[in-house]
């Protein structure tokens, strides 16, 4: 059996045991949420997000869907509202600061606040050797600095508990330092990135705004980024470094005011993003995104994380 065979086995496998998993229902030691618990997940009119807000209304937490068409949004949430779920919609664009502002008043006017933030939303062009800087720029600012803008708004919101506020970040191998695969080839970069104890803020966005220099040099091919799906990878690498960074900086927190952050792959799921091209389901690459947000002991923070089982950023 060759190298893919046998890759494609173990996934199978292991997509084999998280069907077997969620079928095993939470002991009611383990269940600290209830409705009272409150839920947002971005971009969660279609694919992955909205699977993960469906997931979690099936598990009997109050969620709050988003999507930047209000239309769309409004029409989404009916559907599962229909269902007797606890989904309430508001229109949210993370790439406009007005619109994560509005959004940041209204939670706060009629929540009070919430318990866990589901960062999906994000954009692909699929983008090969034609890259361009405008379609480069959406996705950085989109993926990487609307999910970090997203997340200092809210941060200030999130309620303290017990059980702690969770932050998941939605992300993928893709951005992964030193996977096999489609990593950057400057390891000096790499290393800098990788070190979590001298890490700042203005080094990711550096390397984020080195990347598009070089796409608009044209020199980003040479330069040793990514060669495949090249924009969305280098904004899921600046996603998992700030999830380190943020883990880090929110662990010195008391007991009762902890913020724990994960990030997760989904995996290659049939979605729009795709163009349909996934070899899972929306339902069972939202599943890593949901058992993160529900751990009964989420004594878990600033880790990666795809089927179930950390993996090495």
């Amino acid at each position: 059996m060759g190298k893919r065979a046998k890759a494609k086995e173990r996934r199978d496998q292991r997509l084999e045991e998280i069907s077997r998993l969620r079928s095993v229902p939470y002991s009611d030691h383990q269940r600290w949420w209830s409705v009272d618990t409150i839920v947002v997940v971005t971009g969660s009119n279609r694919g992955i997000g909205f699977e993960i807000a469906r997931q979690l209304a099936v598990h009997g937490l109050t969620v709050i869907l988003t999507s930047r068409d209000n239309t769309i949004g409004e029409d989404t949430a009916k559907v599962l509202q229909e269902d007797g779920f606890n989904v309430v919609f508001h229109q949210l664009d993370i790439t406009n600061p007005s619109s994560i502002r509005t959004f940041s008043i209204w939670i706060r006017e009629y929540y009070g606040g919430f318990d866990i933030l589901v960062n999906n939303a994000g954009i692909n062009f699929n983008l090969g050797p034609d890259n361009s800087v405008e379609k480069a720029e959406t996705v950085i600012s989109t993926n990487y600095y609307g999910t970090k803008n997203m997340i200092k708004a809210m941060i200030s919101l999130m309620r303290p508990s017990v059980a702690g506020a969770r932050i998941i970040n939605v992300t993928s191998r893709l951005g992964r330092l030193n996977g096999r695969r489609n990593r950057i080839g400057d390891l000096t970069l790499r290393e800098k990135l990788a070190d979590v104890g001298t890490l700042t803020e203005e080094f990711i966005d550096d390397v984020a705004s080195m990347f598009l220099k070089h796409v608009e040099e044209g020199t980003w091919l040479s330069g040793g980024w990514p060669q495949t799906f090249t924009d969305y990878s280098v904004s899921k690498l600046a996603v998992n470094a700030y999830t380190r960074l943020l883990a880090k900086t929110l662990s010195d927190r008391p007991e009762g005011q902890k913020i724990f952050v994960n990030c997760f792959c989904p995996g290659w799921v049939k979605t729009a993003m795709t163009g349909w091209a996934g070899n899972i389901s929306a339902e069972l690459g939202a599943d890593t995104g949901v058992w993160l947000a529900l751990l009964p002991d989420q004594a878990i923070s600033g880790k990666f994380f795809a089927e179930r089982r950390e993996i090495s950023f």
